[in-house]
């Protein structure tokens, strides 16, 4: 099976929309990924495509950390979803490391998830990391940071607010 990952264009909305309802088994997630867009807050959509059809999908977002020093701008991963037929196969793996390696040239600092604590670590997320942020979702040991810089997060104590859209989740 050959996967193909590639930011997703105009044409893969239907089956982006369809990919989320279908694996969160909702449109909330759907909804949330076409509000994200709409508002200007999408900083890196990607999509899997195995044999032309499109399985899974990937978004990242901004978001800013408040601090009592200012405010710093980082990213939160989500959401992540793959066709349940196409699932534990490596596609969203694949979707995970494309996009912090695509994240991590353009220079961006710092992505938090709210995620499986059995997943995301593998990945260099750590719930450590984030326990000097506060979010709005609350999450224990799903709450998870990853530095894509080296030391971003060093003396980083703050709120974090993630783009309106996510509004729709708390």
């Amino acid at each position: 099976m050959t996967i193909k990952i590639r930011p997703e264009t105009v044409a893969d909305r239907k089956a982006i929309w369809n990919v989320n309802c279908v694996a969160f088994e909702s449109n909330a997630e759907a909804d949330l990924v076409d509000a994200l867009r709409a508002g200007g807050d999408a900083s890196l959509s990607l999509v899997a495509e195995v044999d032309d059809q499109i399985v899974g999908h990937i978004m990242f977002s901004t978001l800013q950390i408040f601090t009592t020093t200012g405010t710093m701008t980082a990213l939160s991963l989500a959401p992540m979803a793959v066709l349940p037929g196409h699932q534990r196969r490596g596609i969203g793996s694949q979707l995970i490391v494309a996009g912090l390696d695509m994240c991590r040239q353009r220079g961006d600092l710092v992505v938090v998830v709210l995620g499986h604590p059995q997943f995301y670590p593998r990945f260099g997320f750590s719930a450590e990391l984030a326990k000097s942020l506060e979010s709005p979702f609350g999450g224990g040991e799903a709450w998870m940071a990853l530095e894509l810089v080296p030391d971003a997060m060093t003396g980083v104590t703050g709120r974090v607010e993630y783009a309106p859209p996510f509004g729709v989740l708390e």
